[in-house]
Formats: C-alpha cells, structure tokens, sequence
C-alpha cells in the first residue's frame, strides 16, 4: 500500500491535475510571451533541479555547525557551499544565505542595526525606491523615522549634496543606498563618506543589480558598506530568495558583545526566521556557480547592451526617459508623452503577449495605480538569447503599438512579432 501511495504521489497530474495544468499553463505564459519587467528573469534548470529536490523535507533552525534538529551534517554541507561561493562571487567577508526573500534581507537588517523610532535616510518610494525603504505603508515606514531623499528636478538624478544636508541635519542611525526604479549608477563610495561623517551605517540593497556588480559591470558597493542586501533572482537569474553580506567588524560599536555578522546572523534566526529554505539555499548555490562562470559576465554585458539599444529607440521614437537614459537593466519611458498612463500602456503592451508594469516617475502626479511610466528591463529576454538587433526591433514594436493602441492591424502585428521572438528564442 504504501508503496503504491508513493508511486501515485510521484506524479502530480495523477494526485492533483488542477495544479499541474495550471503550472502547465504558466509555463506556456512564460513561453509564449515575452518578460520585460525589470525584476524578473527565468532560472537554469539545474536552479529548478535543486528547488525541487527533497531538501525541502528537512528542518534546519540554525547555522552549520549549530542546528538544533539533528540529521543536517549535508545540509550544512550544502549551506557552506552556498555561503563560501557568494563571498567569493562579490569579495565579501561575511554573509547569510537564509533570508527567504529581499524583505525579509531588509527586515534583518534593521532589527540588527536600528530600534523603532530610529531615523534612517532612505530614497522616496517615488523617485525610485522600494517599499522597504520606507514606504508608510510598509513595515520599514511604520517602525521608523524616514528622512526620504530623491532626485533633482531637471536631471532626475541623485543629489549627494542634498543626501549630505539631509543627514547632517537629521543624523540618521542608518543611511540606505538602493531602488527598485532607478537607471542609472549609486555613487557608493559618497554615500559612505556620508555615512562616516554623520557616524550612520551604510545599508545598501543591491538586489536589482547584484549580477551587473558581481561581473564589475556596476560600481560596487561592497568595500564601501557596513551591510548589503540583495534578492537572488533579478540580474544575478537565480531562485527567487534574499541575502545579506556583511562586513565582519562593526565600526560603530567595536566593542560591543556581538560583532556585524554575528548581530545579523542573530537578526535573521532566530530574531525574524525559523528554519531556512535548504532547497532554495541549494538553488542559490547553484546560481552563484553559474554566475562565477565566464559566461556569465558575457550575459550581463548583453544585458546592458539591451537595456541601451532600447532605449535609443524610445527616444528616437519620441518618449521622454526618466534621466534621459540608461545606465543598467532598467528603463522608465514617460508613457504620457504618447498620449497613455502607465496603466492603459501596461494592459496593451499585455494584449500583445509584453508583460511589463506600470510605474510611479519622479514629481509623478498621477495616482499610484494609474502612473505616469512603465518600468522595463532586459535582464529576462537576454537570458531567453536576444541580441541589439531584436531588441531593437522589440523597442520598435511596443513604441508603435503604444503610440497607436486602438489600430487592431498593428496590434495583430505585434502580436505576430512577438510570437516570431519567443519561437526563435524559447524557454526550457
């Protein structure tokens, strides 16, 4: 009997055919579209391998070495390679692999390093930040005193003189260097300079450009700050999870019972996580070797190659960029220079199998749901292959069919264009 059990449960059409067609249909969603929102990408089948492997059965509360079940001597075996591979992979000294996601990377780090009520200076949701850097509706806004700082009027840029005023006058215990909607480059080493100066920790969140900086293709936050988080998904194409790396010695309290990394190992297990994903921490793993491959710096060099070619054709075609370019994966077009919210060209840009997402721009003065922009990113279809030349013509393509959205022939055209590229380029 059990045997037989067994057998059935191998085979997930036979014990639930709702959920295997529904994975089913997603997979030809995947397939047979194409993805151009800026936090996604599509993962290896070995990173799908290691997800789905029977490391998802084990209980591991606690690090390598100190666990508090038994039975984890290859669980341990799996998290120290996860761990030894991510610190060779961005040079850093101390990190944690169990995070399960960027935000709870990000709520690790301030349970570490601030207590409610604490001032941080962080970048407004609005000019390109993300909603756990402080956003009101967010656990980040709730517990904290946020100091928001954004962008100038006519460049659309970061003001490092106006961060400077900011945290001399607001003395923030943490300064955060990161986006979520932000094309161009952090200039890492004045933030930290800042943060030196005011005695704030330097946080950063890499997730959106952790792949271009593990290949140098991005100022690189790590010499400079005390603690760095980022997703594994995004540019760096692994499973959907968080990190953190860390400086081992804690320049503000030197002294203290707890160095850096042993106050954000303590903030994750067991201050804000019970037992870590293992599965997903082999999947990361996993991810980190891929991206210690050669191959893998050629990918992000096609990924910024991408982003720019885009973003030439938006411009000639008319569109007003946020900054007037790009400088990473990720581009912000005006849509109201077309005519179109960020709403209406998100739900065309979908009827022609284009999946990307509306998006708050600068001094937006459209709602939240209905904004001014759509955020776009070539990190997923330079994995599925594409090169400048179809991503030209993909530019091309969405610009047409935004600029004129109620012509059904230039639809039914894209729609075709966009079935041609993801026969030419296709996922697993």
């Amino acid at each position: 009997m059990h045997a037989t059990y067994y057998k059935t449960m191998k085979n997930l059409h036979d014990i639930d055919p709702t959920i295997a067609n529904l994975i089913f249909k997603e997979t030809q969603r995947q397939r047979d579209g194409l993805e151009l929102i800026a936090s996604e990408n599509y993962v290896s089948e070995a990173v799908l391998q290691a997800l789905g492997s029977p490391l998802t059965n084990k209980y591991s509360e606690g690090y390598p070495g100190k666990r508090y079940y038994a039975g984890n001597q290859v669980i341990d075996e799996i998290e120290t390679v996860a761990i030894e591979r991510a610190k060779k992979l961005f040079h850093a000294e101390h990190v944690n692999v169990q995070p399960h996601a960027g935000a709870q990377a990000n709520f690790a780090v301030y349970l570490a390093l601030a207590k409610p009520g604490d001032t941080i200076l962080a970048m407004d949701l609005g000019a390109g930040g993300h909603l756990t850097h402080g956003s009101p509706a967010n656990f980040s806004g709730k517990w904290f005193h946020i100091i928001p700082y954004g962008v100038r009027r006519d460049t659309e840029l970061v003001d490092m003189e106006e961060v400077r005023a900011l945290a001399k006058k607001h003395k923030p215990k943490i300064i955060l260097a990161g986006f979520s909607a932000y094309p161009r480059k952090l200039d890492f080493k004045t933030f930290a300079d800042i943060a030196h100066e005011v005695g704030a920790y330097l946080f950063v969140d890499m997730a959106h450009v952790a792949g271009l900086i593990a290949t140098q293709l991005y100022p690189d936050p790590i010499p400079y700050a005390d603690v760095v988080t980022t997703t594994t998904h995004k540019t760096l194409r692994g499973p959907r999870g968080g990190m953190i790396l860390c400086k081992i010695t804690d320049r503000l309290d030197p002294d203290g019972k707890k160095n850096l990394a042993q106050k954000i190992d303590s903030a994750v297990f067991p201050g804000s996580q019970g037992g870590p994903l293992e599965h997903c921490i082999a999947a990361k793993a996993v991810c980190f070797e891929e991206a210690l491959h050669p191959a893998f710096k050629k990918y992000q060099e096609h990924v910024l190659e991408n982003s720019k070619a885009m973003a030439e054709v938006f411009i000639s075609e008319g569109a007003r960029l946020v900054s007037g370019g790009t400088e990473n994966h990720l581009i912000l077009v005006d849509v109201t220079t077309w005519g179109l919210g960020g709403k209406d060209a998100e739900h065309i840009l979908d009827e022609v199998g284009i999946s990307t997402n509306k998006n708050m721009l600068p001094f937006d003065e459209r709602k939240p749901m209905d904004p001014s922009g759509i955020r776009l990113g070539s990190a997923a279809i330079t994995t599925r292959g594409f090169n400048c030349e179809d991503s030209i013509a993909l530019a091309k393509t969405i610009a047409t069919v935004l600029k004129s959205p109620a012509d059904t022939i230039k639809k039914t055209a894209a729609q075709e264009h966009v079935a041609a590229l993801t026969k030419k380029y296709p996922i697993y």
